[in-house]
């Protein structure tokens, strides 16, 4: 679709307040991760990594280095609750890549830490989806609300992705249903 290439406008503060976002979302799971491979930091250090751009750092290859390490880390974990924390952290840190392109794939980018982490939670509760509910739901309450604005700008999230695509779908509505001043 000739839409779906459109330039977004995105600035340096939407890109840090999106990634504070993905760091908050994915820095409540980290511990879920941590007793599956206590001796393992790197999701630690992605979602580290992903605070300190946040806070004014520089977008660079430290940055994403840490987000592939934290994916090799979710390939590591002995537990599906521990590969979608490490997974959220790999997003943390991948926030701060968001593109400016109108794709629905780029949503990935604003909500998929709290899709992981979310899916964690849901998987250390038993499968219980009241608890990813309950996940998803504070982190709408965690979005700034330049983070909804961001979002808005692009197509909501695209379909598929299994139980985290749905999880990244009930955040993607909940977020564009705010009504928030302007």
């Amino acid at each position: 679709m000739a839409g779906d290439e459109s330039e977004i406008a995105l600035s340096k503060r939407d890109l840090r307040e999106v990634t504070a976002f993905a760091a908050a979302c994915a820095e409540v799971v980290l511990e879920v991760f941590e007793a599956d491979r206590p001796d393992d930091s790197r999701p630690r250090d992605a979602v580290g990594a992903a605070w300190e751009f946040a806070r004014g750092g520089e977008r660079g290859k430290a940055l994403r280095d840490t987000a592939w390490a934290a994916l090799r880390a979710a390939k590591s974990a002995d537990t599906a609750a521990a590969r979608e924390a490490a997974r959220a952290a790999m997003s943390a840190a991948g926030a701060a890549y968001l593109h400016p392109l109108a794709k629905a794939t780029q949503v990935k980018h604003i909500l998929g830490a709290g899709a992981h982490a979310a899916a964690a939670a849901e998987l250390v509760a038993g499968h219980d989806p009241d608890v990813a509910a309950e996940h998803v739901g504070r982190a709408v309450r965690r979005a700034t609300p330049v983070v909804v604005e961001v979002l808005k700008r692009f197509p909501a999230a695209p379909g598929g992705g299994g139980r985290v695509g749905e999880l990244m779908r009930m955040l993607d509505a909940e977020l564009r249903s705010l009504d928030l001043p302007e």
